[in-house]
């Protein structure tokens, strides 16, 4: 009975230290939540101030892009990017509409002439097909057994070379042509083969067009580079706006006399060879 009593006050004892201890445990665990509490507003704001520029430092500025050779001032002082000369036969006049949709839906959206669409209706033909030339940076001649037999296309052929010339703006396309009939005054220009892979020789063409277009860029560089860049006054040209379409200006084309003289004969012909 004594030890059963003794048993029962101890129990008594316990129980108000065990109390005091959880209320230790309880006030402990609230002042490490205040305390958490009262430093993080500290700790995001020193992790913003850390994550935004310091004010001594001046503010981030992107480089400048090199000039696109598609927007180029020589480029748009030109109507066409590429000039198409083939024959009317109809499987001619089809495999060019393939080779102008190509080009113009590549990304770079190249500026093409194709008579059927781009001749305004009424107009003078040689008029027409001649101004075309004179307005297109490249020319590209298919160069079929039909085109060969065609007296324009040998016209416009020989226009293209009486104004540019081993100047890197002709590209011949060769279909279902051998060797042997390939014209004697293309002798010295590489051409492009169409007949085994179409798509492939379109792709070539694009390139092409798009490296001439990225030398005109180069070009157009230098020269801004050798002109005064003083301010001119309100009202007048720019002296590098005048020297850029100065040397890319396709009314000049340096063509000499009896270059002119023979070309205007042989359009002559072509005419009287078309009326009878």
């Amino acid at each position: 009975m004594h030890g059963w009593f003794q048993k029962l006050l101890k129990s008594r004892a316990s129980v108000p230290a065990q109390c005091e201890q959880e209320t230790k445990v309880a006030k402990k665990s609230v002042s490490s939540v205040s305390s958490a509490s009262t430093s993080s507003p500290s700790t995001s704001t020193s992790s913003s101030l850390s994550s935004s520029p310091s004010l001594g430092t001046a503010p981030f500025k992107k480089t400048s892009q090199p000039q696109s050779a598609l927007s180029s001032l020589l480029r748009w002082s030109r109507k066409y990017d590429v000039f198409v000369c083939h024959s009317s036969v109809h499987s001619d006049t089809e495999e060019a509409i393939r080779l102008v949709s190509f080009l113009e839906a590549s990304p770079q959206s190249l500026r093409c002439f194709l008579w059927q669409r781009d001749t305004c209706p009424g107009g003078a033909m040689s008029t027409e097909l001649c101004q075309a030339v004179e307005e297109s940076h490249l020319r590209a001649l298919l160069i079929t057994p039909n085109f060969l037999q065609d007296d324009w296309c040998i016209y416009m052929m020989h226009q293209a070379l009486a104004e540019g010339p081993m100047s890197n703006r002709l590209i011949p396309l060769v279909q279902n042509l051998s060797r042997s009939q390939y014209p004697q005054e293309l002798r010295f220009f590489f051409y492009i083969d169409l007949s085994r892979n179409p798509d492939r020789g379109y792709t070539l063409v694009n390139k092409t067009v798009l490296k001439y277009l990225q030398d005109l860029a180069i070009k157009e560089k230098e020269l801004e580079c050798n002109t005064d860049s003083s301010d001119e006054p309100s009202g007048e040209s720019s002296p590098k706006k005048d020297n850029l379409m100065l040397s890319n200006d396709p009314t000049e084309t340096q063509i000499p006399l009896e270059v002119i003289e023979k070309r205007d004969k042989s359009l002559s012909d072509v005419c009287e060879h078309h009326q009878q």
